[in-house]
């Protein structure tokens, strides 16, 4: 059978990924007393008295809300939020096999800003965080901005900041195997959607400076006319040399190709243009816009996808488990660029110099030493920056 045919079939024998477990005995009449009615008024009251005892009478500092509209799920477009229901779900698997983070599955039935935000700001006090998911750009942008200003816990885009951290990652260890830094790298990308604009964003906290964004309409650069806001504020960040053009006119003598758009737009006379022993990332899913033997082959020295079946799979399972267990841990109220610069660097500094090699540039997806790391940078930037309640 196909991947497709076997997932069908265990999804269906499985009717559902995650479940509900009790953790209170109820067993005898003063278990129910105790867990229920009349016992319950008590945390209750405490909790009324002081909000902040939610954390320690309930579940809430262990629990995430992983919420879709279902407009981008995947590579399969605005299929519904119901339809995004088997992906919120295995989310949710994996925040709690990874992280040990119980995680529940919404899918809200708007694809309207204002209602989304309001709905999950109605919702955030029952959770320590909140997880948005294939919800699509330009529109998650205005989402996660406005959720940030009106709720006090973490609210993490993983689409966007969970491949900007992991691809970030992978770039800081395949300049170090390929002799370059990362603030004179020329960098070009492909697509200037969510991933691609946040991917950019958290690279130039890191410290890159020529980075040059590429739509189907070519290079973006500052006055470019339509843009979108997004697309607007980022032109402004990037492309110091005032590149114009297509995206293989910018990839001229570039070092890294980072690719977030589809399959097939690279080509190896574009790899053949750039730089000696560039580096290409070619993320899109599930084919890349460039395979990696193909781009190997064509002269580029590191290889990355987002693939399973090949070296370097950029998995974004490297970074939410370890992010929210460590914002959780603390009680953060937000990730910021601090915390994910720090997630970076752990990720990173988990492949040691002896270990560091073109097929091996990030740590394995399953390596269970990577979340408590993560977890553990993020929490102390969280610290170090004042958004620690714990």
């Amino acid at each position: 059978m196909s991947i497709g045919e076997r997932a069908l079939e265990q999804h269906a024998a499985w009717h559902g990924k995650i479940e509900v477990v009790s953790r209170a005995a109820v067993e005898t009449a003063d278990d129910l007393a105790v867990a229920y009615t009349p016992g319950v008024a008590a945390p209750c009251l405490e909790i009324q008295r002081d909000p902040d005892l939610s954390y320690t009478y309930t579940r809430r500092g262990n629990l995430v809300a992983v919420i879709t509209d279902g407009s981008a799920v995947l590579g399969l477009g605005n299929i519904g939020p119901i339809a995004g229901m088997p992906v919120m779900e295995g989310k949710c698997a994996l925040f709690k096999s990874f992280a040990g983070i119980d995680a529940f599955p919404l899918c809200v039935g708007t694809q309207d800003v204002d209602e989304l935000v309001e709905t999950i700001r109605l919702i955030s006090g029952s959770f320590g965080g909140i997880n948005l998911e294939d919800i699509s750009a330009p529109r998650c942008f205005e989402v996660e901005r406005r959720l940030k200003e009106v709720c006090d816990i973490p609210i993490f885009h993983d689409d966007q900041h969970g491949t900007a951290i992991v691809a970030s990652a992978a770039l800081i260890n395949a300049c170090r195997l390929t002799g370059r830094e990362l603030a004179t790298a020329r960098i070009v990308f492909s697509g200037a959607g969510a991933a691609g604009i946040s991917i950019a964003s958290l690279m130039l906290e890191l410290g890159a400076r020529d980075i040059v964004l590429c739509d189907v309409d070519g290079a973006l650069y500052e006055g470019k006319p339509g843009m979108n806001p997004a697309q607007e504020r980022i032109a402004a960040q990037t492309n110091p040399r005032g590149v114009t053009g297509s995206l293989a006119d910018a990839l001229a003598d570039a070092d890294v190709f980072v690719g977030v758009s589809v399959a097939g737009v690279l080509s190896q006379d574009m790899v053949r243009s750039m730089a000696p022993h560039p580096i290409v990332f070619a993320l899109a899913n599930p084919v890349p816009e460039i395979m990696p033997n193909e781009a190997r082959a064509a002269g580029a020295a590191v290889c990355a996808s987002g693939r399973s079946d090949f070296p370097n799979q950029i998995n974004n399972v490297l970074v939410f488990p370890g992010v929210f267990r460590g914002a959780l841990d603390v009680r953060a109220r937000d990730i910021s660029d601090g915390m994910m610069v720090a997630a970076t660097h752990a990720i990173a500094g988990m492949v040691g110099e002896d270990e560091l090699r073109a097929d091996y540039i990030l740590p394995s997806a399953l390596d269970k030493r990577v979340v408590p790391v993560v977890a553990a940078a993020v929490a102390e930037a969280a610290r170090a920056e004042g958004l620690a309640r714990a």
